[in-house]
């Protein structure tokens, strides 16, 4: 897909895929329409890879990639971690922002510290999300894991006291720190690659994502979204342009 007309760069219309129940992030709103960081993000890039008429659509972890092959939508922005299974399936712009795994309990919860304190724990596992494994394969830690659709049903379960805990992205949870009801311990152990979504091969668009995202770090904007949606979650937020993946 090297061809510059197979490529989404400087195409004037653009799709772009974005989670619709994670607040701070991706989430739809009452009147249809999408908010969050990763919606400002995307229409950034888009905005300076030329197109003039930017769309959102919700994606779940689980449909991201069929959705980019089947040319629903052009551009992924939802909190998709770049991992080398998805490098397989998938051509990464960015990453845009690198989190950091991270806990998240009921405000009034006591005993959970740290990743080590999961072991025997309810955690919920997010369907299509790839956070559970780097606790249960990676660290060989074994919690009660509870399925659920989305880390938006994850959220509601632990308010409801249905889990113990939710691990994933540190930006993913401090979105929910905004709806109440639960705090984030701040004991990261993994790093969260976030990267944009493009379709395998497309170089000339991942290039071109690239530079769009080096220039909004450059010109405040990063700065900017980071503080309006994260600002008040207590996070040690980066300013700084990630290194990126490199395109192929």
């Amino acid at each position: 897909m090297s061809a510059a007309s197979a490529s989404i760069a400087g195409k004037d219309a653009v799709v772009i895929g974005v989670k619709a129940d994670q607040p701070g992030l991706g989430q739809a709103t009452a009147g249809g329409s999408f908010e969050g960081f990763e919606v400002e993000v995307g229409k950034y890039v888009a905005r300076r890879m030329g197109a003039s008429q930017v769309r959102f659509r919700a994606v779940t972890s689980e449909n991201r990639e069929r959705l980019l092959r089947e040319r629903k939508v052009d551009l992924v922005l939802a909190s998709y971690s770049i991992t080398a299974e998805r490098l397989r399936q998938v051509t990464f712009g960015g990453p845009y922002y690198v989190a950091h795994q991270d806990i998240m309990v009921r405000r009034s919860q006591q005993g959970v510290h740290t990743v080590r304190d999961l072991a025997g724990r309810r955690m919920c596992r997010a369907s299509g999300s790839v956070s559970t494994e780097r606790i249960t394969d990676g660290l060989g830690i074994r919690p009660r894991l509870v399925p659920a659709g989305s880390y938006g049903e994850c959220y509601d379960r632990l308010v409801a006291g249905q889990v113990d805990v939710v691990s994933t992205g540190d930006l993913v949870l401090a979105g929910f720190v905004r709806k109440g009801g639960v705090r984030i311990l701040n004991a990261p152990f993994t790093d969260e690659r976030y990267g944009v979504g493009l379709r395998r091969g497309d170089i000339d668009g991942c290039e071109a994502v690239n530079r769009a995202l080096t220039l909004m770090y450059q010109d405040g904007t990063a700065s900017r979204l980071l503080h309006t949606w994260f600002g008040s979650s207590g996070l040690n937020l980066v300013e700084t342009v990630p290194e990126f993946e490199g395109c192929s």
